[in-house]
């Protein structure tokens, strides 16, 4: 009897297919917890970034800069993390 909880799609997978699939989730989980670490990275640089900004002089901000860019880095891990995982019922944890 077939697993109803499974997707339509992963009922009939072969061996190969399924080992392919547990790749690509344990990928999304790896993202999702660099997501995770980036964020509370920058949640704590935007302490000293909006010192930078009302202190530095000029357009050098570097710790603005820094911080945008470690928000955009838990953006782009927090999306693919999630597209890669896709399909997931259960928690993978190392």
């Amino acid at each position: 009897m077939a697993n109803t909880l499974l997707p339509l799609e992963e009922r009939n997978l072969t061996p190969d297919q399924v080992e392919q699939l547990d790749r690509r989730r344990r990928r999304g989980q790896l993202f999702l917890t660099l997501c995770l670490q980036c964020f509370v990275v920058a949640s704590l640089v935007t302490l000293w970034a909006g010192q930078d900004w009302t202190l530095s002089p000029g357009w050098m901000h570097p710790m603005v800069y820094w911080d945008a860019i470690m928000f955009a880095a838990a953006l782009f891990f927090g999306v693919v993390g999630v597209r890669l995982r896709r399909g997931s019922t259960e928690f993978i944890s190392y």
